[in-house]
């Protein structure tokens, strides 16, 4: 036995309280987060040819926008060399009969989908007989085009992966998980209206012209030169006044409404919570782009980043924002001497020798029951005069087309007069979120009409002048019914997070919906996160110019 090299036992860690190692060795390696769900590729292949760009980050990874593990060159130019992708085309040998048409199905003879007339062409159940018209004409071939349409991937093609809205840093706890199979099945009943504490600004009243606007006396698109100010809730001086005597959970309607309607949202967004005692505050992040509307994000094909077009998501994003302030503010009758219906206080973020856009803000209160009490700042657009010399509030807004052809949708120039219901329906598939927003946001409210707009490029190829097409107004309460929008379901979701927060200890969190995958993720992040990016910005990063050519 001693001739025998001695068996060391190794140690072997057991870890009692989880899975993995017990201690981790401190290492300068910064981290990056992964997912199991993540494709594994190749590191390199010079043999296939460049993938498309539908599916140019198949193998990126679910938390992309990370660049810590990315490489910089300095001095490879002169080591690097182009390689011949090309290839040689091989040689088919001679085949005979190559170049003759298939007759396989000649001899079969004009069998339709019935499976009736197996003679030749011109018997019993050809084209040519008298009880036949072509069933595989006329049925066969339309329906193995769409059969075989997108065959190249099948089932297995790659999905398309999304950034998220903010990275994820390895000092952030996960606290909860919330996927939207369990969201969907929440409910909060009996949620009474909104009771007024403060109003201030003033409104301008609507021009009833644009009631009358359509294809034959369409309206081009104006610039409107006013501020529209998009203060976060902490920033917000009657939220600050407000808190100190009443309600626990303060939030804006554009904040409310993200997370009421998380559920049919696709793209990323987060919502920063401040937790101080028995109070929360729902925020958003500065520069962040919380305040840009989406366009076509429910779409089966989403339009795709691509740097520098005009139809890239932030391109239209940002397109759709800007027509919705000037469209707001165009069908306004603005001017000295016209009338303004003036609320309680006047505008709190008014400022000397600006011009600021027609908004009235209504702070109101809920009570969503077992002692918590939210309060939140709701804005309206206009106002217009009832039937009954009423005044009625407005919440305006306006849907955009940029390229039907592309977008899949309903040429508007061909049936918004006609067929107003198929362009809605076709809106409603596309923008199923930012549908929805609205109509939250107008609820919350408590406006009297939702009116909506149809504005539409001048050219796809033009994404600086605009036409007006039409208008159409709603009651939020029966356009909620019609979009099948269920309150009791989006109050019961806001009443879910804001409980689960106020089990939390004081501090900073942060809710993010996936980029991809249909739920919504809680973290608990460090105080001082984001206060550098915060320091950096100015105080007119807080407001929205209504700058954009008609």
């Amino acid at each position: 036995m001693s001739n025998y090299a001695p068996f060391i036992k190794p140690q072997v860690e057991y870890n009692e309280h989880g899975w993995g190692p017990c201690e981790v060795p401190e290492m300068d390696v910064p981290y990056q987060p992964f997912c199991k769900g993540d494709r594994l590729g190749k590191i390199c292949d010079w043999t296939v040819p460049p993938q498309e760009r539908k599916f140019a980050n198949k193998y990126a990874s679910s938390f992309g926008n990370s660049g810590q593990y990315a490489y910089f060159h300095e001095d490879d130019d002169t080591t690097f060399h182009l390689v011949d992708t090309t290839g040689s085309r091989s040689q088919k040998p001679y085949q005979r009969g190559r170049f003759r048409p298939n007759m396989r199905s000649t001899a079969r003879g004009g069998r339709g989908r019935t499976g009736r007339g197996s003679g030749p062409t011109g018997m019993g159940g050809g084209p040519t007989a008298g009880g036949g018209t072509g069933n595989s004409t006329k049925y066969g071939k339309t329906r193995d085009t769409r059969r075989f349409q997108g065959r190249r991937f099948g089932r297995n093609a790659p999905s398309r992966l999304r950034e998220s809205s903010v990275v994820v840093r390895s000092e952030w706890v996960s606290v909860e998980e919330l996927d939207f199979s369990r969201l969907l099945k929440l409910s909060l009943p009996n949620v009474k209206e909104g009771l007024d504490i403060v109003t201030c600004g003033s409104l301008e009243y609507y021009d009833k012209v644009y009631d009358r606007v359509n294809l034959r006396n369409e309206r081009a698109l104006l610039k409107m030169d006013c501020i529209v100010h998009t203060v976060s809730t902490t920033d917000d001086p009657i939220i600050r006044r407000l808190s100190r005597t009443m309600g626990n959970v303060f939030a804006t309607d554009e904040i409310l409404a993200t997370i009421m309607c998380c559920t049919r949202s696709v793209y990323s967004w987060d919502v920063v919570i401040e937790k101080l005692g028995t109070k929360v505050f729902l925020d958003k992040r500065d520069n962040a782009r919380f305040d840009l509307l989406t366009v076509n994000e429910t779409s089966i094909d989403p339009p795709m980043d691509e740097e520098g077009s005009i139809n890239s998501a932030h391109s239209l994003a940002t397109e759709a924002t800007l027509i919705n302030h000037n469209f707001g503010q165009q069908v306004l009758r603005s001017g000295d001497q016209e009338p303004r219906f003036k609320l309680d206080e006047p505008n709190p973020f008014q400022e000397p020798g600006v011009q600021l856009a027609s908004l009235g803000y209504r702070y109101r209160q809920w009570d969503l029951g077992n002692g918590i009490v939210l309060v939140a700042r709701c804005k309206h657009n206009g106002v217009v005069q009832g039937p009954s010399g009423e005044m009625q509030f407005l919440t305006i807004k306006a849907l955009n087309e940029w390229d039907s052809k592309a977008a899949n949708s309903v040429e508007w120039r061909q049936k918004l007069d006609t067929q107003r219901g198929a362009v809605l329906a076709s809106e409603l598939r596309n923008n199923a979120c930012k549908l929805a927003r609205w109509t939250v946001e107008a609820v919350l409210a408590g406006s009297d009409q939702l009116k909506l707009g149809y504005v539409s490029r001048v050219s796809p190829r033009d994404h600086l002048r605009h036409v007006i097409l039409g208008t159409q107004q709603f009651k939020p309460q029966e356009f909620a019914t019609q979009i099948n929008l269920n309150m009791d379901n989006a109050w019961g979701i806001l009443r879910c997070l804001v409980d689960l927060v106020m089990k939390q200890p004081d501090g900073k969190y942060l809710i993010m919906k996936d980029p991809n995958k249909p739920m919504v993720r809680l973290y608990d992040i460090p105080e001082n996160t984001f206060e550098s990016d915060e320091d950096d910005e100015d105080d007119s990063s807080d407001t929205v110019p209504n700058s954009t050519d008609a």
